[in-house]
């Protein structure tokens, strides 16, 4: 009896992890497939997409999770290794590859940005219409966490009716009826099913977990700090718990706002971002706003990159974050030419702190602690007391690490990194703590990036937390006091590059210059959930409507309102021609006049660090010149990458092109910006041809300046450009020669300046030497 049941137990035991081990070998992949080899006798593409997975006995019902319809022809599904590799043989099938997971990456910017009141106070004579007013029947897709409905601003007071050509739902859910939608928030969807399937793969066998809401419910705060952001009605007397109080608005507070939720609680699954973008196409979409982006990945291999080609193709502006993983070279995300990246910078507002020491040094920094200071008294400070001897981690303040015996009662001076900024502060506070100092590394320089802390705190600069440090070495008794000084404005200078805003070269294409602009990303306030405190900690019991947040998650949607208002302006625009409106009339210098700075380290910024520069609404509305992109050239574009054919059917979904033209070289793009990379020995010359429609006056003649570093020599011809009509396009060639044998590590920038008395068209560009 006992040898029977442990046989019973043996056989249960093995068929256990047998399952297991199925479990643990599925995974979703997303699979592009061939319009061609579509059948007359599927009406649909979805029914092609499950009656080719029953022709390699695959269950659609048990395996299907997205037919795409829009975005790209082909489907997600969760599939064993074998019918990968089924798929990857079959004929109709071009590209196959797992599903990516994706991290995510205001009452001031307005103003900073010179954008007209709202409502509007005037007719904008240049176009006999207010493109703020006429944003109205603009609309942005946002794709992100979701959406507060509740909040202020989303209120449509004022707004007519909703366009009549929007397609789009508001899809009921959990906590979400269909009538919070109205006229400013026209539209919410959810997509889970990516992000499901990663749970139930991964062995878990619940739903959502109970924390996410199965609906277009925005619990994270993000994806409503990004749609107010761009688009986010007027709100009078918003403010952080005092902090940066005023009008709050988006960049185009006439637009509607469309929010899908395709991040969750561990990100942004590729297959949940694709679906979004999928119904947004069809719902009618204007713009869209991806505060979102992995690593570098071929753009056949980037759910977003193939997505947002459909959207250009369509007319549809696609805007992304760069990524906040600067001062890092070659960090960038969302490379493809066809999206605006983003990179984020300062505005001219600050909250300033102070740090005290006993010594009788005065440090400033930043906060948004909204508390009692400490400043009337000086507390003990201490660094390092941890519960483990010998280990660092109680010097950045990691949890667990602190001696409560040591810590309470004292402010506690923290390394950043590793943990969160507020969460340090939670472990200090746990810990029994009343203070804490934090001090940036190296690699995050002099950026102060202002949190609301759940205890009183001033972040300082690298500087000044080695001279904090200096101080608790040398004294036996080390004290501080802690004291905050509100919201300040009119900072000098500004605006200034982001460290942690993601840098080139762009090594996807190093022929191609990204970032392409940068925007306001440091210390925006924006519309917030109120199921969540402003830290993100679940500690955190405070509520606001709004939130202070950091990153380029918060400068790619201002591309995306200002292009709202292009758009508005300009409808007859492509996408790419907004682009250049955007690119080529930003701004280098800040308000001293001089080069934009660089946090990471108060150089001068470069065009790896900001692209074409500062966006400019105003000069963007009327760029005299634009340079224009059509599908077939984005097609030769992809040509001269040496993707295969099937790939390239995949991003562009024509089933027929097979690459009959190309371009001589990627940085033949007619692209706003130029990236020239010279051979240590040879390819010394390299040439580019560009042309440029006149969309000013129809009579206008422009003459071009070069600059440019010595080491390169740069002509332009013609010299002059002279139009005679609106529309009218004309080309230039551009020839860079080396003057020099470069060093792979050597690297250089000039601007190529079309100009006349109403414009400048300004162009930069980047030089690298490199062994080829």
């Amino acid at each position: 009896m006992k040898v029977a049941n442990s046989v019973r137990l043996l056989l249960f035991l093995a068929s256990f992890a047998a399952a297991a081990s199925l479990v643990a070998c599925k995974q979703t992949y997303i699979v592009y497939m061939n319009a061609a080899h579509k059948s007359a006798a599927h009406v649909t593409h979805a029914e092609w997409y499950e009656a080719h997975l029953e022709s390699l006995s695959i269950d659609p019902a048990r395996h299907l999770l997205y037919a795409y319809s829009t975005a790209v022809h082909g489907f997600a599904a969760v599939l064993l290794p074998e019918h990968v590799e089924l798929l990857r043989r079959h004929p109709a099938v071009l590209n196959v590859h797992p599903d990516p997971l994706i991290p995510l990456h205001t009452t001031r910017s307005p103003h900073f940005l010179g954008l007209s009141p709202w409502p509007p106070v005037s007719v904008n004579r240049r176009y006999s219409i207010d493109p703020v007013a006429a944003a109205t029947d603009v609309i942005i897709g946002v794709l992100d966490t979701g959406v507060w409905p509740e909040s202020p601003s989303f209120s449509d007071d004022g707004l007519p009716a909703v366009p009549s050509r929007w397609r789009g739902a508001c899809e009921a859910g959990v906590d979400f009826p269909s009538s919070l939608c109205n006229r400013k928030l026209i539209g919410a969807r959810s997509f889970h099913r990516g992000y499901h399937a990663a749970v139930a793969t991964a062995g878990d066998d619940s739903d959502i977990p109970r924390q996410e809401y199965a609906s277009p419910r925005d619990r994270d705060g993000h994806g409503t700090h990004t749609a107010s952001t761009a688009a986010g009605a007027p709100v009078a007397n918003a403010s952080l718990l005092g902090y940066a109080s005023g009008v709050a608005r988006g960049m185009a507070p006439g637009a509607r706002v469309a929010a899908y939720k395709v991040c969750w609680s561990n990100g942004c699954y590729g297959s949940d971002i694709l679906a979004g973008i999928d119904k947004a196409i069809e719902d009618g979409v204007n713009i869209l706003s991806l505060s979102l982006g992995g690593g570098s990945a071929p753009f056949s291999r980037d759910p977003v990159a193939v997505g947002a080609f459909s959207a250009m193709q369509r007319g549809i502006f696609v805007s992304c974050s760069a990524g906040n993983s600067g001062p890092t070279r070659s960090s960038l995300t969302n490379t493809a030419p066809w999206i605006a990246t983003v990179g984020a910078s300062t505005l001219d507002r600050d909250f300033p702190a102070y740090v005290q020491l006993g010594n009788g040094e005065r440090h400033a920094g930043v906060s948004l602690y909204s508390g009692e200071g400490l400043d009337n008294q000086m507390v003990p400070m201490v660094y390092g007391k941890g519960t483990q001897v010998g280990s660092n981690s109680s010097k950045f303040c990691m949890s667990g690490t602190l001696d409560p015996n040591e810590v309470k009662g004292k402010v506690v001076f923290c390394d950043r990194g590793i943990n969160a900024r507020v969460e340090k502060g939670q472990v200090v506070k746990e810990a029994g703590g009343v203070g804490m100092i934090l001090a940036n590394a190296a690699v995050n320089g002099e950026e102060l990036v202002a949190d609301s802390h759940l205890l009183p705190t001033v972040a300082v600069g690298a500087k000044t937390g080695d001279l904090i440090r200096a101080y608790l070495r040398s004294s036996s008794s080390p004290t501080a006091m802690l004291s905050f000084r509100g919201t300040v404005l009119g900072v000098q200078p500004s605006p200034v590059v982001a460290a942690f805003s993601s840098r080139g070269p762009n090594m996807m294409v190093p022929h191609l210059l990204k970032p392409d602009l940068i925007g306001p990303g440091v210390n925006i306030l924006a519309g917030w959930s109120a199921s969540i405190g402003p830290t993100g900690l679940a500690k955190d019991n405070r509520r606001s409507a709004f939130n202070i947040m950091s990153g380029t998650s918060m400068s790619c949607p201002h591309i995306s309102g200002v292009a709202a208002l292009l758009k508005a302006a300009h409808p007859d625009w492509s996408t790419s021609a907004i682009k250049s409106a955007l690119m080529t009339t930003a701004y280098t210098e800040d308000n001293t006049g001089s080069p934009l700075l660089d946090a990471a380290g108060g150089s001068a910024a470069t065009p790896w660090a900001f692209g074409s520069g500062h966006v400019d609404p105003q000069k963007a509305l009327s760029p005299g010149l634009i340079y224009d992109i059509t599908t077939e050239d984005y097609v030769a574009f992809l040509c001269s990458l040496d993707y295969s054919v099937d790939h390239i059917q995949a991003i562009s979904k024509s089933p027929s092109n097979n690459c009959t033209r190309r371009l001589t070289n990627p940085g033949n793009l007619n692209y706003p910006s130029f990236s020239v990379v010279f051979g240590r020995k040879s390819r010394r010359y390299v040439k580019y041809n560009r042309e440029l429609t006149n969309v000013g006056l129809p009579s206008s003649v422009y003459n071009v300046k070069v600059i440019g570093p010595p080491s390169v020599k740069v002509s332009v011809k013609p010299t002059k450009l002279v139009f005679n009509q609106v529309g009218q396009k004309l080309r230039y060639k551009v020839t860079f020669a080396s003057t020099k044998v470069g060093d792979p590590v050597d690297t250089a920038f000039g601007w190529i300046i079309w100009s006349n008395e109403q414009h400048q068209v300004r162009s930069p560009i980047s030089f690298r030497w490199q062994l080829l």
